[in-house]
């Protein structure tokens, strides 16, 4: 039969190839017998001026139509045959961007010519800039229905041309017998974007024809169907279209037998899919494979396509079982691919330095030894108290029932959301579940030797000489901020300032990929619960570095995500109280805070001690005149270093490192002129040495740089850096030794063990603990059970602007217990549910002597009370009479509390996930052939039997 070929020419905004495309068909050693162009609302011009007469037609079909229901209105279109013999149709499928080869139709007809049996024949796809190299070569899935592109990306040798026997062909340039086209219906509506030539081919096979490519016609293509007419397809959508043609493939395919089966385990799957792209870093996945899961659950169209398949289905699955590709050959494929991306990474530049050989280790192991003797006195100790440290709670479940919103104990009790920092501390409290005060040593005892290690990899990136991280580590390990927070307690600026180098690195690596920016969110959201004061300074970084790496942002974007879930709740509140600066409040125990000068901020100095050598030498006369002096001439060294590294050739970089210094040291002045916190009967500022430790960082990155451009005498000079700077902070290193520490190691009980002993029994006993200060008045609070813990902690009491109800009632009770006077207690006594009293101690001599005598007379002599007498922490008193049981907060409290727990743990939990490093994804496209198992049919073949 003489055979009849009509083209249909599907164009879509194809500017860029359409032309050559058409003279490519002008140009066909056989010219088709009729050409049909199908234009999807081409909006770039291209086939404003086509004209078309005699065989040649133009259609026009609005834009987004896909191109199956383009090649089926093009069939519908194109005249049949008009004559008395016998005539072999065929359509020839082009997009605009399939430009064929002088002879690609002549090669496909004589293909089909010698072998009757094949229905679709295929070409090769090629580049449309390099014919030489393969762009698709035949088609496949594996078992579970996952599309294959045999050969892709490939330079064509000729070494795949005898493997014509194949599963489908791609849409473009293939070539279909037109009778077979109408009998099966052309491509499933359902696949409008990929698979619907594979899925047309299976159902060719199941037919019992035979689909087979030929290497001798080669057609260009500008890239994959799913970017036809497309300026831009994102990740996220290209696995969508994949996952979701697969679906529905399976689904098609599914007999009716098991159909329920996987409708009922496409969600789930999802699910655990969805989980499975978090572990892989491919966070775009994430929505696609949901979406794709329930359209294809939810969105109809495979009865249809099951009706068509049956309709034309005449063999069974075991005609193209052979054909597809073997768990075995996918798994080769894989591996090649993550060899080649591995080759890849390993081929990046070497690291300036090596950890091992260039010193990093030693000055971590210094740092360790620097940690040992520093904090020799708590070494052993389960626990720690003083300025802003109490021991945590005994029990885990306690740790957690605080982090979030819900019912607080502390105090007279009240509904609210907690710190941000009680889930920090919740966390390191599980870390050592058996004794989660423990956690808290820990952290100050490795916070040294991590400092150092942070800031030694923090620096290798700025620097190019191998020695200079090791200068960089030292200096930022004995600033003055860290040694500072650890004596003084302040747990939340420690945890800061070693956490400070990570971040810096994770946020300049984040756009290579998600675990650098999840790694990045975490660190964001740790320190700015720790040391919420540097939440402008963190914002500002994070908006400068999407200024600066904008092509790059959609990673970064996310970085503040977790803290924002951390701090909204807090947020609110503080905004519904009036008191919005109180979100910037420190966490942790009220402590009274000096507020140091602007010089003494510009040297590093968080409080108004001069690093310990104010009070080390305080019996010297002239030792307030020339400590100042002393002091300056000792920063010096650091201060030039930095300075100068803008005179060098790297200013840029070091230019940088000085705005990160100026933000801190913003950051630091604003902290001593903020007075949110209440101490007693005052007010303190919130701790300047976390704005310190951005600004002593920014320092130190500069002063490397500075040293690394320096000739011969750079050793020199970062050997002199460290010393004086080392100098400077010394009294602050032996502050456990010369008795100028505020912490102090602890059994980890903070009340008496008569209270304890009580507590144990009735966990919500009350003690009222009265505090005498030096001006005369009072400090009171209320504890509950075994008395008040770090992570009971809240800033929501500590900065409240007014006394609740409860609160003035509890004022009244301990004022009047302290004096003698007519007034009954009895009434809030059991309203309060208190059940002990303790009076604080007070130094001898001091103005607060006479308050607590006065006090501990009046307790004393009241019949309500029985004196147990001294404890290790003031005079106890016990109230013999009945009190209520206070509350535990309302259902609805307890209900969000749980709500909020579930947010935190699916926010952090997706970014932990993606933070856990995994090994190179492999790119899309391969040089890797799949071929069939079993060996393929030939033309030769089938023409000889």
């Amino acid at each position: 039969m003489q055979p009849r070929v009509t083209a249909i020419l599907v164009a879509a905004n194809g500017a860029d190839h359409l032309d050559r495309t058409l003279d490519a068909l002008a140009a066909q050693t056989r010219h088709p017998e009729n050409l049909v162009v199908v234009d999807l609302g081409s909006t770039d011009g291209s086939t404003t001026d086509l004209s078309f007469g005699g065989s040649a037609e133009l259609l026009r079909l609005p834009a987004g139509r896909p191109f199956g229901e383009a090649v089926a209105r093009g069939e519908r279109e194109a005249p049949p045959a008009v004559t008395d013999e016998p005539v072999d149709e065929w359509l020839w499928l082009l997009g605009h961007d399939n430009a064929p080869a002088p002879t690609a139709l002549a090669d496909l007809l004589s293909a089909v010519e010698i072998a009757p049996s094949v229905v679709v024949a295929g070409p090769k796809l090629v580049d449309v800039d390099d014919p030489s190299r393969l762009r698709a070569f035949g088609e496949s899935m594996t078992r579970f229905g996952r599309s294959i592109v045999l050969v892709q990306d490939e330079l064509d040798q000729g070494q795949h041309d005898r493997n014509t026997d194949v599963m489908a062909v791609a849409a473009g340039g293939m070539l279909v017998r037109r009778s077979v086209w109408n009998e099966l219906g052309g491509f499933d509506p359902a696949l409008p974007n990929v698979d619907a030539a594979l899925d047309f081919c299976v159902r060719v096979r199941l037919a019992g024809h035979r689909v087979a490519v030929v290497p001798e016609a080669r057609v260009t293509s500008a890239g994959p169907i799913e970017e036809f007419g497309r300026k831009r397809v994102s990740e996220g959508r290209r696995v969508r279209m994949h996952r979701q043609a697969q679906l529905h493939r399976r689904m098609t395919y599914a007999s009716a037998g098991v159909l329920w089966i996987h409708w009922l385990t496409l969600v789930p799957f999802a699910i655990g899919r969805a989980i499975g792209h978090l572990v892989a870093k491919h966070p775009a996945a994430v929505g696609a494979e949901l979406a794709a899961a329930f359209s294809v659950a939810f969105g109809g169209g495979t009865g249809r396509s099951r009706r068509v398949l049956a309709r034309g289905k005449k063999l069974g699955w075991a005609a193209v079982e052979p054909l597809r590709v073997s768990w075995r050959r996918v798994h080769e494929r894989r591996t090649t691919s993550r060899d080649v991306e591995l080759a890849r990474v390993e081929d990046a530049p070497i690291a300036r330095a090596s950890f091992l050989g260039d010193g990093g280790i030693w000055v971590v192991l210094a740092a360790a030894v620097l940690s040992v003797v520093t904090l020799y006195p708590l070494l052993g100790s389960p626990a720690l108290t003083g300025g802003g440290l109490l021991p945590l709670s005994t029990d885990v479940a306690r740790l957690w029932q605080n982090v979030g919103y819900g019912w607080h104990s502390i105090g007279t009790g009240f509904t609210g959301p907690s710190d941000p920092f009680a889930a920090v501390v919740a966390v390191l409290g599980s870390i050592t579940f058996w004794s989660p005060s423990t956690s808290v040593v820990l952290v100050m005892l490795v916070a040294f030797p991590l400092a150092a290690l942070g800031a030694w990899f923090a620096v290798r990136k700025t620097t190019t000489r191998t020695w200079v991280p090791v200068i960089g580590a030292a200096l930022y390990t004995i600033a003055p901020t860290l040694v500072g927070a650890v004596t003084s307690g302040h747990l939340g600026a420690v945890i800061a300032h070693v956490l400070l180098p990570w971040l810096f690195l994770a946020v300049l690596e984040a756009h290579r990929s998600w675990a650098w920016a999840s790694g990045a969110s975490l660190l964001f959201a740790v320190i700015a619960a720790s040391a919420p004061s540097l939440l402008p300074v963190l914002l500002l970084g994070w908006l400068v570095s999407l200024a600066v790496g904008w092509r790059r942002a959609h990673r970064r974007v996310f970085i503040p995500v977790p803290a924002a879930v951390l701090f909204l709740p807090l947020v609110l509140a503080q905004v519904a109280r009036g008191n919005v600066l109180a979100v910037f409040a420190d966490p942790g125990v009220p402590s009274a805070t000096r507020a140091p000068s602007a010089f003494q901020l510009a040297i590093g100095q968080p409080v108004p001690d001069w690093s310990g050598w104010l009070p080390t030498t305080s019996g010297l006369a002239l030792a307030a005149w020339v400590l100042p002096v002393l002091m300056a001439v000792l920063a010096l060294p650091i201060a030039a270093a930095a300075i100068g590294a803008m005179l060098g050739h790297r200013w840029a970089v070091a230019g940088a490192a000085l705005l990160i210094a100026l933000a801190g040291f913003a950051t630091a002045f604003a902290a001593t002129h903020v007075t949110v916190t209440g101490v007693g009967s005052t007010t303190t500022i919130i701790w300047p040495g976390s704005g310190l430790s951005v600004y002593w960082f920014g320092i130190v990155a500069a002063a490397c740089i500075g040293i690394d451009v320096l000739p011969r005498t750079a050793p020199i000079a970062g050997l002199v850096t460290t010393v004086v700077a080392a100098v400077t902070v010394a009294p602050a290193f032996g502050a456990f030794y010369l008795g100028n520490a505020v912490i102090q190691p602890t059994s980890g009980r903070v009340l008496s063990a008569y209270v304890n002993a009580e507590a144990q029994a009735n966990p919500d006993v009350g003690t009222l603990v009265v505090d005498p200060q030096d001006d005369g008045s009072l400090a009171v609070s209320l504890e509950r059970g075994q008395g008040s813990t770090l992570d009971d902690q809240t800033t929501l009491d500590s900065t409240a602007l007014t006394l609740s109800r409860s609160g003035a009632q509890l004022a009244t009770l301990a004022g009047n217990l302290a004096s003698r006077s007519g007034y009954d207690p009895e009434p809030a006594l059991r309203q309060l549910g208190v059940s002990f009293v303790l009076l604080d101690d007070a130094p001898t001599g001091s103005g607060a002597q006479a308050v607590h005598d006065r006090a501990a007379g009046a307790i004393g002599q009241n019949a309500l009370f029985t004196s147990i007498g001294e404890t290790t922490s003031g005079q106890l008193f016990h109230y013999e009479g009945d009190v209520d049981r206070p509350s535990t907060g309302s259902a609805g409290a307890q209900a969000t509390h749980v709500l909020y727990l579930v947010v935190l743990g699916v926010v952090f939990g997706a970014a932990a996930l993606l933070a856990v490093p995994t090994a190179p994804r492999r790119r899309r496209a391969t040089s890797n052939v799949i071929e069939a198992e079993e060996p393929a049919t030939t033309f030769d073949e089938e023409r000889d039997e």
